[in-house]
């Protein structure tokens, strides 16, 4: 159910709101729980700005591109939420797969092995119209855990995008990490 929750997030900040040419870090992301590197033209929301906006409290943080994307702001939303007891990484991610097959419309387009801060989890790539009278989306959904804490990461967009979109959307996801990261000595 949290998955259908995470879900509904993205799809209001998709509507709420292109792709860069090189996808390349521009901006380094921490915010003490969660970190990754945003490519150019992708703008922070913080917790805040999320609550204004109704989205759920379990989303710690979004990126969403500056322009839009075929009326729609392509949008990475990320989540966190209390387990009741400590789950695997890989255990995680299934289950959070398994939750968002239930979905109105739902069509699996692909599933990988994919690294998130040096585990092995699965991307899962997918299509779906959660709510009813809105355009059918793409979503990039990765998820895991560390200790009792599970993490989501949904990349939602049209359909149908550039790869250069979808290139900046990866970089989001290929770079999460949850401890802080070491400065380096000068």
């Amino acid at each position: 159910m949290r998955r259908l929750f995470l879900l509904s997030t993205c799809l209001l900040l998709i509507a709420c709101g292109g792709g860069s040419a090189d996808t390349v870090c521009d901006v380094d992301y921490w915010d003490g729980t969660v970190g990754t590197c945003l490519p150019e033209g992708w703008n922070i929301i913080d917790q805040e700005t999320l609550l204004q906006r109704g989205v759920p409290e379990e989303t710690i943080v979004a990126f969403q591109i500056e322009e839009s994307v075929s009326g729609q702001f392509p949008t990475v939303a990320i989540t966190k939420e209390r387990l009741p007891y400590p789950v695997s990484p890989q255990d995680y991610s299934l289950a959070s797969i398994r939750s968002v097959e239930v979905m109105e419309g739902y069509e699996l387009v692909d599933s990988k092995d994919f690294r998130v801060a040096g585990e092995d989890v699965s991307l899962h790539i997918f299509t779906a119209q959660p709510i009813e009278g809105e355009p059918r989306r793409r979503f990039f959904q990765v998820s895991t855990a560390i200790d009792d804490t599970g993490f989501t990461a949904t990349a939602v967009s049209p359909v149908s995008i550039t790869n250069d979109l979808e290139n900046d959307m990866m970089l989001i996801l290929e770079n999460l990490f949850f401890t802080a990261p070491v400065e380096e000595k000068k």
